[in-house]
């Protein structure tokens, strides 16, 4: 809790209950502060101005402080919920002001801040997103270095990296945090990112300071143990984290036991560009769906989403780990057992979420009792895995991946044993409502409850047992709100009284008296129900603090109900889709035969298409493919859906292939479409010039290089030469594995110079006025783009489609005049009709009976060479 300072110098001008507020304020500037008033959270000043800009509240002036208007806007107690969720989407970081103090003493009311919510630091399952982890990331930079550091508060993952600062946009495309601390004087321009920026004092990020914060934290005197010790910059960035963390949850974080150094050489590398492109999580229109992760989630636990979208953006290189993977998927397949356990995975709660928040001591009563049941499940949740551990033929690996799972979903004994004795069978939503802890478990709440419940029931048994010892058959045992318990006599009566009654009240024809025993039972009664309240929320603390002790292993519980469930549900999409086992090889190449988009043809089988697979070859000796065909004739979508069985593969997924062999990779770039960034001031050329300089200067021989259409975002001459010059280079020099889709028909010659080098591409056919994308690839280069077609289908005015048509006849005919000038303006060069007559030469004497509109391309580009040849030759021979 944070106490409210006395009000000093100008503070001292304002009202008593606005020293509090600007107090608070000050303390926490940079949020916004809800201040409890009666049944309403008020803003003030700034404040309230911003809050009614984003939640849309009445925005209002109500007296005066200090000689000003008070600007303020409210929302209701009950409503406080809903507008905090509202404020963290919108990346607003909130500090929750209570009253503490006695509403009947002198003075203003007392308030304590009581609650830190910010986007990095949500642990309330009505705050957080279920299927999407909420990250805090913290930033610190020494020289060209930067350290990272990122920590899942919900779950206690604490993980640290230190990289160049080229590779920033790279980890936060694929760590995606929520928010984002930097030191005050640090001067970077992050990329684009939806995460909320919180600038913090220097020396928070100051090394020597962070390791001791650390090094108290896990109780150890060196971070050596983690591998982290020489990781200056990641040590300064963890320490301001864990600095934040701690000051948001008002104390230790018991559940943040270890930190983990994070490599980027484990992983498959993505770039963010990358990411983008191949739409993983997000469409590039920034929508949840159609993506890879919205048609893999058949997840039936939000542990597992999380899980799942987690490996999305963190391929593994080692393919040991991937393949153990796919053998489990096998299994759960020729099992016949992923329907049987996923239904067992579907009565698990969100354990993960659950132990971070009893580790915060902020569990709620519906948490345990989630938990409880979720443990009661876990014997035969592993039962559906016994075949795993028994039958030989479906474990051929050394150490079986379902076998490891099934052996870490044991319950902690005690852990479940005191949720059973304590937890009622069905609690209350809030602690502050009552019946949350069991009957039977502790004696004195059950007697309170008693008194409670059977307040009736006591008096008429007291009713009886005094008219049987006074020997008054009239007496009645009573209860009003004014006098509380007392017995009544009439005076006919009065001489049977016994000694022990006290006389109460004097009606005209009755006493009223109260015995010890009546009286003792009243301070019991009438405090029953409050003190019944008090004491279940001392145990439900008791049961926290048993239950922390615990949170290892629930964590451990978690990690393997998470990845059994992102298991199920590879082998659900597999079966269900007709996916197929990759393999994986030491020597290098991919080879995919029968491949499928898999988000294409789903949307495709959705509206009653057809998806054509088609195959791929890439080898050492055929390393790069010059892609020729049609726009919309799929040449975007060929190259996509490669990369994306690569990256399945490396997950640990089944592919969408009738086949897929793949070497070693290390990393899958794409330079596929491109836009306008205008926050950085850089037009459509010099993005996609920035992304294939990128490739150029990473790229190695197991890497995966996808280009679309370079160079077309500038001259044609320009943008062919460049083309040209980075295909070489890929070639040459990268020696990758690539996929080059271009345009420029000039192109394809580079395969007579170039072994390595192959063409294919996805032919359409021409019905009419109509064109028919056939959408299969064949080997050869394109002998048309077919772009006014494409302009028609488009809904181009047709005057325009047939002047268009028009100044390409033009075009040619110009191309024509000059045969050693390819026709750069057409999708293929054209021979001339109109060659100027060369000395007679027999070459040319078959030249001239050739028909060129009739000639294949091949056919067109040997001529052409030919015809250049020889005109040198003449000229160099005089």
């Amino acid at each position: 809790m944070h106490k409210i300072a006395s009000p000093s110098g100008a503070l001292a001008q304002h009202t008593p209950m606005m020293q509090q507020y600007l107090e608070l304020k000050r303390q926490h500037p940079e949020s916004l502060l809800l201040y409890r008033m009666g049944d309403f959270y008020e803003l003030f000043y700034g404040d309230a101005e911003k809050a009614a800009r984003l939640l849309d509240i009445t925005l209002t002036t109500r007296g005066q402080s200090a000689g000003q208007p008070i600007r303020m806007a409210g929302i209701p107690y009950h409503a406080l919920e809903t507008y905090l969720a509202r404020l963290v989407k919108l990346g607003e970081s909130v500090v929750i002001c209570e009253q503490v103090g006695d509403p009947t003493g002198k003075g203003p009311m007392q308030r304590e801040v009581s609650r830190i919510v910010t986007p990095g630091t949500l642990t309330d399952a009505s705050l957080l997103e279920e299927r999407k982890d909420a990250l805090l990331m913290a930033l610190a930079r020494q020289r060209q270095r930067l350290g990272l550091a990122w920590l899942n508060l919900a779950s206690g993952d604490f993980t640290l990296t230190e990289i160049a600062a080229a590779y920033l946009p790279a980890t936060l495309e694929r760590v995606r945090p929520a928010e984002i601390l930097l030191p005050e004087s640090l001067d970077i321009v992050l990329p684009a990112s939806r995460a909320a920026q919180t600038r913090r004092p220097e020396w928070h990020f100051a090394a020597d300071t962070a390791r001791r914060l650390l090094c108290a934290h896990f109780q150890v005197q060196s971070l050596a143990a983690f591998g982290a010790e020489h990781l200056e910059p990641s040590i300064a960035a963890a320490g301001a984290l864990l600095q934040y963390a701690q000051a948001t949850q008002s104390g230790a974080l018991p559940h943040v036991q270890s930190l983990r150094i994070e490599e980027e050489s484990v992983y498959l590398g993505l770039d963010a560009a990358t990411r983008r492109n191949l739409e993983l999580t997000e469409t590039l229109r920034g929508e949840a769906s159609p993506t890879l992760f919205s048609l893999l989630d058949c997840c039936v636990t939000s542990m597992g989403a999380r899980c799942l979208r987690h490996s999305l953006h963190h391929p593994l290189r080692d393919t040991r780990i991937s393949a153990a993977r796919q053998e489990a998927v096998a299994e759960l397949l020729a099992a016949r057992r992923v329907d049987a356990l996923r239904q067992r995975l579907k009565h698990q709660a969100d354990i993960e979420r659950i132990s971070g928040r009893i580790a915060l001591e902020n569990a709620r009563p519906r948490d345990l009792s989630a938990l409880r049941d979720s443990l009661l499940g876990l014997p035969e949740l592993a039962a559906e895995l016994a075949f795993a551990a028994q039958e030989p033929d479906f474990s051929p690996l050394e150490n079986n991946l379902l076998a490891q799972l099934a052996a870490d979903l044991v319950a902690p004994e005690a852990a479940l044993a005191l949720l059973c004795s304590a937890i009622a069978e069905e609690p209350a939503a809030l602690l502050r409502d009552g019946g949350v802890i069991a009957s039977g478990f502790d004696a004195e709440l059950d007697e309170l409850r008693a008194i409670n419940d059977n307040c009736g029931a006591f008096l008429l048994q007291m009713e009886a047992r005094e008219r049987e010892r006074t020997g008054i058959a009239s007496l009645k045992v009573e209860f009003n709100k004014v006098h509380g318990f007392y017995i009544e006599v009439t005076h006919t009566h009065a001489d049977k009284v016994p000694d022990d009654y006290r006389r109460r009240q004097t009606l005209k024809n009755v006493e009223r008296y109260i015995t010890p025993e009546l009286k003792t039972f009243e301070d019991k009664a009438l405090s029953a129900q409050e003190r019944a309240l008090t004491r279940e929320k001392a145990l439900f603390e008791d049961v926290l603090a048993g239950l922390r002790e615990h949170v290892a292993a629930l964590q451990r519980i978690a990690r393997a109900i998470a990845r059994l469930d992102m298991l199920a549900s590879f082998a659900e999409t597999a079966e269900r889709r007709d996916w197929r086992r990759p393999e994986f090889s030491a020597l290098p190449g991919l080879s995919i035969t029968g491949g499928r988009h898999p988000v294409v043809e789903n949307e495709m089988g959705d509206s009653g298409e057809t998806f054509i697979a088609n195959d791929l070859r890439l080898a050492e000796n055929r390393r790069l493919l010059v892609i020729t065909g049609p726009n919309m004739g799929g040449k975007s979508t060929y190259m996509r859906q490669t990369a994306l069985i690569a990256l399945l593969a490396h997950i640990g997924s089944f592919v969408p292939a009738q086949k897929a062999v793949l070497g070693p990779l290390d990393r899958v770039f794409t330079r596929i479409g491109a836009s306008d960034d205008l926050a950085s001031g850089r037009s459509t050329f010099m993005v996609e010039m920035t992304e294939a300089a990128a490739i150029l200067h990473q790229a190695t021989a197991n890497s995966l290089v996808l280009m679309d259409e370079i160079g077309r975002g500038t001259s044609t001459f320009d943008g062919l030469a460049l083309a040209f010059a980075i295909c070489r280079h890929l070639l040459e020099k990268n020696r990758c594995l690539a996929l080059f889709a271009t345009h420029y028909f000039e192109l394809t010659r580079l395969a007579e110079e170039y072994p390595a080098l192959s063409n294919v591409h996805l032919d359409a056919v021409e019905h009419g006025e109509r064109i028919v994308f056939l959408h299969a690839l064949e080997d050869g280069p394109a002998n048309q783009s077919y772009g006014i077609q494409v302009a028609a289908l488009a809904g181009m005015p047709a005057a325009v489609v047939r002047a268009a048509k028009r100044e390409l006849r033009k075009l040619e005919e110009k191309a024509a005049d000059n045969p050693l000038q390819p026709d750069l303006f057409s999708s293929q060069p054209r021979l001339a009709a109109h060659a100027p007559k060369a000395e007679p030469h027999p070459a040319l004497d078959a030249l001239d009976a050739l028909e060129p509109d009739n000639l294949s391309p091949k056919e067109a580009l040997d001529t052409l060479y030919a015809l250049k040849k020889l005109l040198v030759d003449q000229k160099a021979g005089g």
